[in-house]
């Protein structure tokens, strides 16, 4: 374990005037409040917040930054305080502290739900001051360095969030260092066996080539040298394993044929010396045709700069070659920590790559921005993994305004990274001057020009074609809207009624304070959600007059045929009919249907309901209630009786999960095995077929009418997607009716 006097001499090496007293006074406080604590290896725990300072010292970060480091997990595993902390070492230090610290209490279901709010408020924290993530990813970093004391369910798991979030993260801020170490940790506890086959070739090959990276970076300098550049250093070295098994499984080759397994970076003085080396190497040895990047002219968005090529060099190997200078070569290892930002009297010597917010820092913000516009937290945290991608196109707009994407990226993506409502309007695109599908897929170098139209909704099938967190989060949001219109109006409906019952009057301005009881940010949200089933409208009535009493019933028979005694909530006691509605609606639940009083009959519409599907229930005279599926085309009989529209929502769990019968319309060409195919099918996704009817519609085509019973509305679409993909099925599609 490094000693406190080490640390303090590690960070006066490089900044001789550290306020020595604050790094003391942090590491006391620290040890003070982690007293006996240990780790899982059984170690002190005051070791972690050192190694993590002592990580930070080869950033050769201010002392302030160091002290953070030795206090960030006080709040969040100790009896400290932000209060405290403000009070010993100020505000700004309080808050770096806090910006750490995970978010102890969450009424969030999902693991995953809590991931994300604690991912978004890290996040926030370092969009505000991006310290804290240098601190995390150290601290994450120490943690994967000792990871090997952990149960295997455990590392497996801080291994792949690493390798999704914190290692990509720190690539997009620039540090690729750190996001290689964190990628080989996190591939040695993911995928072992793949980690230590790689790695015993990796050994094999290199001493079968004992020798070889020095002899090319010999003759690489001597070359430099000779034409003029005196100064230039040459550095080899074998790719890390991780790298190499990505190249593997992305182009689907094996080591043996892998032929660029050495990378060498030339350092010169200044950018002309740059393209001066690239010219002196293309004059010597074949390039590679479509190898050269030039990322001087076109910095990628985390602030990388530098000039690639691949060449057939000495000894006829294939060689990546990385040139830059040295101030390029100090931003590409240890990124936004290598800005003037955070460096006391650096200096801007190579045009704007050290302007006071660097690329890397602006592309985060515009991320927060961007991500945190009400999406729920799985949402968040499935279009953060997707904006963290480093690979990337480079494209213009028609007036030379660079956008950068990712790789695989649409016009869509294109349109929403200009404006949202330039996505939102998106009718088609012009790729380099000729009409494109808007699915094609951009490279380097396009001119994209978005054609648009006012009336335009983007189709929510986009979501499937677009790679940007941005446009992804756009079109879903997009969809909610146009959904949430179309529901709205069955649910004012439903909550007039449910409001008139109780002898009160719906308003939407009632319903504002109530907004945050019912969990929903503004009221056409919550009028939309009852429509859709996902909300009671009592619950909404309960929420805008919490000291309403619920006419809740008890039903028991009578004694008199067909008829029950129904005992209200204020004892008053009054006769219904067997299979009848009564006026004081309850909530207790009817088999898989939540919503309907336990002897009110239920029964589902001719084609079925299932799981998944936006259901209401209809009272219908003497017959009880009646579940239909929204799109249901038999609704329209029922517009004008807005009574008789009944709140109701699927309520399954495992305990009670069975199957429910949906109808299928094929029309099949006439031929013998047709009817074997379809049962195939349908055997194969664990469908079972309730009934069947055919009908000759015409000599070479025949219709049938399948009603298949299924667990869900996923299961459902499978089949039809199934279906559709036979080659003697001409059409298929779900009947409602």
């Amino acid at each position: 374990m490094m000693r406190q006097y080490e640390l303090v001499e590690r960070v006066q090496k490089y900044k001789p005037d550290a306020n020595e007293a604050l790094l003391n006074k942090a590491y006391v406080y620290a040890m003070q409040k982690h007293g006996q604590q240990k780790r899982a290896s059984g170690d002190p725990y005051i070791s972690h917040p050192l190694e993590v300072a002592a990580i930070l010292t080869d950033m050769h970060l201010d002392e302030s930054t160091i002290a953070v480091a030795l206090l960030h997990d006080t709040i969040e595993d100790t009896t400290a305080t932000r209060a405290e902390i403000d009070e010993l070492f100020g505000e700004d230090i309080g808050r770096l502290v806090e910006g750490l610290t995970k978010i102890k209490k969450l009424d969030l279901v999902t693991k995953k739900a809590k991931q994300a709010e604690n991912l978004r408020k890290l996040l926030l924290a370092i969009s505000d001051d991006v310290r804290v993530l240098l601190v995390k990813l150290a601290d994450r970093l120490h943690n994967m360095r000792t990871l090997d004391h952990m149960s295997a369910d455990k590392r497996a798991r801080i291994s792949e969030e690493t390798m999704e979030i914190y290692a990509p993260l720190a690539g997009r801020m620039g540090m690729q260092d750190m996001r290689d170490e964190l990628e080989e940790l996190s591939f040695r506890h993911i995928n072992p066996e793949a980690y230590e086959t790689v790695t015993k070739r990796l050994q094999e090959l290199s001493q079968r080539n004992e020798g070889l990276v020095k002899k090319i970076e010999t003759e690489l300098r001597d070359l430099l040298v000779t034409n003029g550049l005196a100064t230039a250093k040459v550095k080899g070295r074998q790719k890390k394993p991780y790298s190499v098994f990505r190249k593997m499984q992305s182009k689907s080759l094996s080591f043996e044929q892998l032929s660029d397994v050495y990378g060498f970076r030339i350092l010169v003085e200044d950018v002309p010396a740059c393209y001066r080396a690239l010219g002196i190497v293309h004059m010597r040895w074949r390039v590679v045709p479509g190898r050269f990047k030039d990322y001087i002219s076109t910095p990628k968005q985390n602030d990388y700069r530098s000039l690639h090529t691949t060449i057939v060099g000495p000894s006829s190997q294939r060689i990546e070659l990385q040139i830059r200078t040295k101030r390029m070569h100090e931003i590409a290892e240890y990124g936004i920590a290598a800005h003037a930002l955070y460096k006391d009297g650096a200096t801007n010597t190579e045009g704007d790559i050290l302007s006071r917010e660097s690329n890397a820092y602006s592309w985060l913000r515009h991320t927060i921005e961007a991500l945190a516009e009400g999406d729920s937290p799985e949402e968040f945290l499935e279009h953060t993994k997707l904006e963290l991608f480093q690979d990337q196109v480079f494209c213009f707009t028609p007036k030379g305004k660079l956008i950068a994407l990712p790789r695989g990226a649409t016009p869509i993506d294109f349109a929403y990274a200009v404006h949202t409502n330039i996505g939102d309007t998106t009718v088609g695109a012009k790729i380099n001057g000729r009409i494109m599908p808007l699915v094609t897929r951009l490279a380097n170098g396009d001119e994209v020009e978005i054609i648009r139209s006012g009336v335009q909704v983007p189709p929510a099938a986009w979501e499937e074609i677009v790679v940007t967190g941005k446009a992804r989060a756009a079109i879903r949001r997009a969809t909610r809207l146009a959904i949430r219109k179309q529901y709205a109006g069955l649910g004012h409906r439903i909550l007039e009624r449910t409001f008139e019952r109780a002898g009160k009057i719906f308003s939407r301005d009632a319903m504002k304070p109530a907004l945050h009881r019912l969990g929903q940010k503004d009221v056409e949200d919550a009028i939309a959600a009852v429509g859709r089933g996902e909300m009671s409208s009592l619950d909404v009535l309960r929420a805008v007059y919490p000291d309403h009493q619920d006419e809740r019933v008890t039903v028991k028979p009578s004694g008199d045929d067909g008829w029950f005694n129904v005992r209200s909530a204020s004892g008053m006691i009054f006769k219904v009919p067997d299979k009848a509605k009564t006026e004081a609606e309850t909530d207790a639940d009817m088999g898989p249907i939540r919503g309907i009083s336990g002897n009110i009959a239920v029964q589902f519409a001719p084609a079925g309901a299932v799981p998944g599907d936006r259901i209401v229930g209809i009272m219908e005279k003497g017959k009880g209630i009646t579940i239909y599926p929204i799109q249901s085309s038999a609704l329209q009989r029922f517009d004008d009786q807005p009574d008789r529209w009944i709140d109701v929502r699927w309520d399954l769990d495992e305990a009670n999960k069975s199957r429910f019968m949906a109808r299928v319309l094929i029309n099949a060409l006439n031929e013998p095995g047709t009817l074997a195919k379809v049962a195939q099918s349908v055997a194969g996704l664990d469908v079972n077929i309730r009934s069947l009817n055919t009908v000759r519609v015409a000599a070479d085509f025949t219709e049938m009418a399948v009603d298949v019973e299924v667990w869900d509305l996923r299961q459902l679409n499978q089949l039809l997607a199934q279906l559709k993909d036979l080659d003697c099925i001409a059409t298929v599609r779900r009947l409602y009716d």
